[in-house]
């Protein structure tokens, strides 16, 4: 089995398209509106922004965790929770053994918190 698709709540979609794009560094692969769906291209998962869908906690790999909350904090981003450790991959069974796994947390332009991610090696 394989994801396909993960929804998240967007009331303003041009609001939420320009966040995204800024966030994920592309643009939208598609958007119907009506009925108010935007969709990005997570490596070929879906991303649908819906006005419908309720709030969901969605984590976004990144590949400087701390260079991504400093753009997102200069670019007016609430930043919920600062980089901090969560986990040190030793056995390799949530990530690559000797990586460290960091977790920020942010709100994007329409009020849902977004998890970031970012694996370095342990102890860097």
């Amino acid at each position: 089995m394989k994801l396909i698709q993960v929804a998240q709540r967007a009331v303003d979609l041009d609001r939420a398209s320009a966040f995204y794009s800024r966030l994920l560094g592309s643009a939208p692969s598609g958007r119907f509106d009506p009925p108010g769906l935007l969709f990005f291209d997570l490596d070929g998962v879906r991303l649908l922004l819906d006005r419908g869908a309720p709030s969901s906690l969605i984590y976004l790999d990144v590949p400087d965790l701390r260079l991504s909350v400093e753009d997102l904090r200069a670019s007016g981003t609430k930043i919920v929770q600062e980089p901090q450790l969560v986990y040190s991959h030793v056995d390799g069974s949530l990530g690559p053994v000797g990586s460290d796994e960091w977790m920020a947390f942010i709100k994007d332009s329409e009020g849902n918190t977004v998890g970031l991610v970012g694996r370095q090696a342990s102890g860097s």
